[in-house]
């Protein structure tokens, strides 16, 4: 087992903290907020319709002021293990990348089990992401070229909605960020993996979210892919992606594997691999090193993908 990061030595005294059912509601009284949110940055508070009679989706966007022209958007889910969280978590991240590059980011709130099983969740932001694919030109944004990403949870869902938009045939993403996705159930099912220096989500808090999302035991038969994208038969056709992940992370297996398919069936694919980093390292020390770097490098993908 690779040993921290210098940057994240402080990591091996986390606690292994295991969500369950009571940490859940303990943790879902908490209250997200936002930002300040700087003087040269818009933002929108927008209600998208839900599919199906479903309930709207919120989704708050953010622009630089100074955007004139059409540009690129990023299309954001928030991770949480399917089980918490709130497009707020990143917001210091999003309103970086709309800064930085120039572009709006679209951040989207989506129904989190174990009360809204799968498909509720991408089915949600499928539904924005339509929604903005369609209000593109009154939102200054280049419809050709809308990436999709997202950390943990967040990152299984962008891996997954981009496979639901590409069977459907309605938009089509120019790019996914796939953040530390989290991409297979049967993750939970092995015994053969070594999680002394696992931190952040534990091997328990696994079996919690993906149980809590599938509505059924992780890897029955039936699972979709576009839950657990790593079921997926085929991937070719789909458009270019990054992947980064930790050595330390308890998603770091599935994560190579999936990488590795999509440049076997002729995706282009960018994989970053951190030495001595744990699940969601650069949101808990945020000003350490090694995660501005993740973070820098998360943007020149999207720079690469959306300018170049």
């Amino acid at each position: 087992m690779p040993t921290f990061h210098p940057d994240l030595a402080v990591g091996r005294f986390l606690p292994p903290v295991t969500h369950g059912p009571r940490l859940l509601k303990l943790l879902s009284r908490i209250p997200v907020r936002g930002v300040e949110i700087p003087d040269d940055i818009l933002v929108e508070d927008v209600s998208v319709p839900g599919t199906d009679g479903a309930p709207d989706v919120f989704m708050r966007i953010y622009r630089p002021r100074s955007l004139r022209t059409a540009a690129p958007a990023l299309f954001w889910i928030h991770g949480g293990g399917f089980i918490l969280g709130h497009p707020f978590q990143d917001e210091v991240a999003n309103i970086d990348f709309a800064r930085t590059l120039g572009i709006t980011v679209a951040a989207v709130r989506y129904r989190l089990g174990p009360e809204h099983p799968s498909p509720a969740a991408v089915e949600d932001a499928y539904a924005a992401l339509t929604w903005l694919f369609a209000h593109a030109d009154q939102r200054l944004i280049d419809p050709t070229r809308i990436a999709v990403g997202g950390a943990s949870a967040g990152g299984g869902l962008a891996a997954g909605l981009v496979l639901y938009a590409h069977d459907r045939g309605e938009v089509e993403p120019a790019f996914q960020l796939l953040v530390y996705p989290m991409l297979d159930d049967r993750t939970v099912l092995r015994t053969d993996m070594d999680t002394r220096n696992v931190r952040m989500w534990t091997t328990g808090s696994n079996r919690f979210g993906w149980t809590s999302y599938l509505g059924a035991e992780p890897g029955s038969a039936d699972v979709s892919p576009y839950a657990a994208p790593a079921r997926r038969e085929s991937v070719a056709g789909l458009p270019p992606a990054w992947i980064g992940v930790g050595t330390l992370d308890l998603f770091h297996d599935e994560d190579l594997v999936y990488a590795e398919r999509l440049a076997a069936s002729g995706v282009s694919c960018e994989l970053l691999v951190v030495d001595g980093a744990f699940h969601g390292f650069d949101a808990a020390f945020r000003k350490a090193g090694v995660s501005k770097d993740f973070h820098r490098a998360q943007a020149a993908a999207l720079r690469g993908a959306l300018f170049e």
